[in-house]
């Protein structure tokens, strides 16, 4: 079996996210345009259900295989690994079966109790068969990633990106598009923009299953079993199967309360619109006084939260491609490997992250305005709103290695503990901010959640590693973000003095502030990796040294 390296692995990952999330761009933004505020806040109200049950049931499951194909691997296991492949599909193809009934059961309560939406309970059914063949599909992923083979994953989320926004677009369409022979069966009154979303929202079921037959079809090519070796020891099933429960399902818990955020910002923000108004100076055309809050939180949802989650599904690919490598180093005892796997997880997602979330800060108006030309009222209550969620999505992309990296080290239950805080503190910031500053209190929360989780989880991986990571060595790509910054916003205030269209200005900024940005990080770094990861017994023994002179 030939492996990939971390870099290769996380490259591959990366490029294949970069794809899936510019297919789902192709499907969402456009939804967006179609539906608008108030059809986008049916279809997160769905999503806003799907997402915790998903958490729980998929999230950890690549995680815990990956893991334990990597350990198996490590020690040249191979039937084993086939082993724990063959129990974890028995065993979450079951889980996910049972998630998908539990979001048909909770339904209509939950659209009743957290939106005020029963109208939303058709979306809600259509998307629960997805955690059944995600709980499949994510089994298979985290199999061959275990294998350090990325293609799969890549190919498999290729596939189901490409499902997602051919089929979902389609079916949306054609519901807007035949709205008299769709509403003919349904109830008199019926919102043609909610049945718009639900169609959405079959796209991506659809999505689901064709990934999970992708699998299927590359069963068909595999070698078998008894290709793999003749080890005589091999783990029983039910011991396979507590450590995949052991190690997958405080991964799962922890994934439920990152998503917590989504089900914070839906009742908190609906409500305290509700209760306190909107706090903007935009006026807002064609909208009644009973769909405002669905509005704004369709608005930030469907928009704000839209933008801010691209490059975080990116650099989430690079936690994946360092969890079998600082896996494998850590049950070796290789510190040296642990120590440049660290290293080159933390610098890589950092030298995405940071100029992303500096130029989409910067040119937020005008991102926004091109990637939803029929919303402007949407738009125009979002474009603060995602600047100030900018700091929050450099944390969020960092906190997704790190989490990877405390599993690895065996430290599945951290992330949990560390996420409960951020929702609550999430929670909390809401309730303070959102009744004065409206939408932009969501995003202020939102920010000073994730900030606190990455500092948390950073110092729990010191702690643990014995590995000190020096904040400061980070200063490069910080400075090199700022002058990418700072020279986007001066070309982008010059061009739109000069009258440019707005595609003008972000097709002649956007380039030229990514070369500014490489050039300055060569020049300032002098190197691609230049985090300094000691151990502490090494410091202690420079220490030592510098005493006895």
């Amino acid at each position: 079996m030939k492996k990939q390296t971390f870099i290769k692995g996380s490259v591959i990952l990366m490029l294949s996210a970069v794809v899936a999330k510019a297919l789902g761009a192709l499907f969402k933004i456009p939804l967006t345009n179609i539906l608008g505020g108030v059809g986008m806040s049916y279809f997160s109200t769905a999503y806003s259900l799907f997402m915790p049950v998903y958490a729980l049931t998929v999230t950890g499951l690549s995680s815990a295989v990956a893991r334990m194909t990597a350990q198996s691997t490590a020690l040249g296991m191979y039937r084993n690994a086939k082993r724990v492949r063959a129990t974890a599909l028995m065993l979450f193809s079951a889980l996910g079966l049972g998630g998908s009934l539990l979001i048909v059961i909770t339904a209509r309560p939950f659209c009743i109790i957290t939106a005020g939406s029963p109208e939303a309970v058709p979306a809600v059914a259509l998307i629960a068969p997805a955690v059944f063949f995600s709980c499949i599909t994510a089994v298979e992923r985290g199999y061959y990633e275990g294998l350090s083979n990325m293609y799969p994953t890549a190919l498999s989320q290729l596939a189901e990106g490409v499902i997602k926004a051919l089929a979902g677009l389609y079916l949306c369409n054609y519901v807007i598009d035949n709205s008299e022979k769709v509403l003919a069966y349904f109830p008199v009154g019926t919102d043609i923009r909610l049945m718009a979303s639900t169609a959405g929202i079959l796209g991506v079921t659809l999505s689901t299953v064709g990934a999970t037959l992708f699998f299927a079809v590359m069963r068909l090519f595999e070698k078998s079993s008894s290709d793999f070796g003749g080890e005589s020891h091999l783990i029983s099933r039910r011991k396979i199967a507590r450590e995949l429960v052991a190690f997958a399902l405080p991964t799962g818990v922890s994934a439920v309360v990152t998503n917590l955020t989504s089900l914070i910002d839906m009742g908190t923000l609906m409500g305290c619109i509700s209760e306190f108004g909107i706090k903007t100076q935009t006026a807002l055309t064609g909208v009644t006084k009973e769909e405002l809050p669905r509005f704004i939180y369709g608005s930030f949802s469907g928009i704000a939260l839209t933008v801010f989650n691209l490059v975080p599904s990116v650099t989430n690919m690079l936690g994946k491609g360092v969890l079998p490598a600082v896996t494998q180093a850590w049950e070796s005892k290789d510190r040296d490997a642990l120590h440049q796997r660290i290293t080159q997880g933390l610098f890589t997602t950092a030298v995405i992250a940071v100029p992303s979330a500096i130029g989409m800060g910067v040119l937020s108006q005008e991102i926004l305005t091109f990637l939803f030309p029929k919303q402007t009222d949407e738009v125009a209550i979002c474009i603060d709103a995602l600047r100030i969620l900018m700091p929050g999505m450099v944390c969020l992309c960092l906190s997704y290695p790190v989490f990877s990296m405390l599993q690895g080290i065996g430290k599945a239950g951290t992330p949990l503990k560390i996420m409960i805080v951020g929702a609550v503190i999430k929670l909390a910031g809401n309730i303070a901010f959102i009744p004065f500053v409206g939408i932009n209190g969501a995003s202020l929360s939102t920010s000073l959640c994730y900030i606190a989780v990455f500092t948390a989880s950073l110092r729990v991986l010191y702690k643990q590693t014995k590995l000190r990571l020096k904040p400061a060595s980070l200063l490069p790509v910080i400075y090199s973000g700022s002058v990418c910054g700072a020279f986007a916003y001066i070309i982008s205030d010059i061009l739109e003095l000069k009258g440019a269209e707005n595609i003008t200005v972000l097709l002649v900024t956007i380039p030229l502030s990514g070369v500014i940005y490489i050039l300055t990080l060569l020049y300032s770094s002098g190197n691609i990796a230049p985090i300094n990861c000691r151990s502490a017994t090494e410091s202690e023994k420079n220490n030592k040294r510098l005493s006895v002179s």
